[in-house]
């Protein structure tokens, strides 16, 4: 069946955009390369026009949740045109989505350019590994790409908590269950809870949002699971103190000790306008937990961290701004778009 928004997303796709926007009261938009770019030849979409575009592509299960919140997260394949993750909400004009395409191929941690260190990672046992970045920063992608890794080099049982499911992946050597909260579980929790009767190697969760899934995550890493999970955050450190800030203050310290056990490794990352502008390219800040780490986590010294990472390049690690200036030394982003993702000097 074809669908009233199939040429717009066939026009995304075609245009390799990364994002698309149903606004009411404007033309799509598409988001090319970091850039919004209205589609000029379709008309301003009206009130109807988008009801019309976006109530059909949901069942009536999502019509019945988005009624009651008003907001809806979702993943949606449209046949012969590609998956997208869809958040559709309501403003003052009317309904609104917008589509995140999702590639139809994962890509392999060579193919997206990866520092080939963060490969350590997929050899891990067990223990919590963080992406972290702000939102459209490629945390999903770079995720996905370490369950590629494995799955096409070991035999586990990995385990997916998503919401909603992004990335499909089919099992090569590993077996991987993908689970979607809102479809196949009630809530993020209830799904790690059950994760660890269910025998997993691997557990990915799509976003640790509160202080019981980053427990929950914690203490999954600590029983021999190795836990991959996004934040929203920009730096390091500052994830560290993102998670340890969640809990009550009676809680924290016996957080930061489990914490500093546990943790394996921290990628912050962000995207850039590669130089010719055909493309993005991710920068990435590199935490591997040592023992100068782990002290300053339990000691509530995480201020120091970031000299840690400038000065321990020799364990694979590396800064935000090293990274940044790597691209430029390389030719692949340009001086400025460096800059304008270049965090502060550090005082040491």
């Amino acid at each position: 069946m074809t669908l009233k928004i199939d040429k717009i997303l066939r026009t995304a796709l075609q245009y390799k955009a990364s994002d698309v926007y149903i606004t009411t009261g404007t033309k799509p938009v598409l988001r090319i390369n970091g850039e919004l770019v209205f589609i000029e030849g379709h008309e301003i979409l009206t009130k109807k026009m988008a009801e019309d575009y976006l109530l059909e592509i949901m069942n009536e299960d999502q019509k019945k949740r988005f009624q009651k919140s008003l907001d809806l997260d979702f993943s949606i394949d449209i046949e012969t045109i590609a998956r997208f993750r869809v958040n559709m909400f309501v403003q003052r004009k009317g309904i609104v989505a917008i589509f995140r395409v999702i590639p139809s191929k994962v890509n392999t941690m060579d193919e997206l350019n990866m520092p080939q260190q963060l490969k350590r990672i997929t050899k891990m046992q067990n223990g919590l590994v963080i992406v972290t970045g702000p939102t459209s920063s490629g945390k999903s992608t770079t995720l996905a790409s370490i369950v590629h890794e494995i799955n096409m080099n070991q035999s586990k049982h990995i385990l997916t908590i998503e919401d909603p499911i992004e990335f499909i992946h089919e099992n090569i050597k590993s077996v991987i269950d993908q689970r979607e909260v809102g479809t196949h579980t009630l809530s993020f929790q209830r799904a790690l809870k059950a994760s660890l009767r269910e025998d997993p190697n691997v557990i990915l969760i799509g976003e640790m949002r509160d202080f019981e899934t980053i427990s929950l995550a914690i203490t999954a890493a600590e029983t021999g699971h190795l836990v991959l999970a996004t934040l929203h955050t920009s730096g390091a450190a500052k994830s560290i103190d993102r998670m340890i800030y969640a809990f009550p203050s009676e809680q924290q310290n016996q957080i930061r000790t489990q914490l500093a056990e546990s943790l394996r490794a921290i990628i912050w990352q962000s995207l850039l306008k590669t130089k010719d502008k055909k493309g993005r390219i991710a920068a990435m800040e590199i935490l591997f937990n040592n023992h100068a780490i782990e002290n300053m986590i339990r000691k509530g010294n995480t201020h120091q961290i970031d000299s840690v990472i400038e000065t321990s390049t020799h364990e694979g690690m590396q800064t935000m701004r090293r990274a940044l200036t790597d691209l430029v030394d390389a030719d692949l982003v340009d001086e400025d778009e460096a800059l304008s993702n270049m965090p502060p000097e550090l005082d040491v």
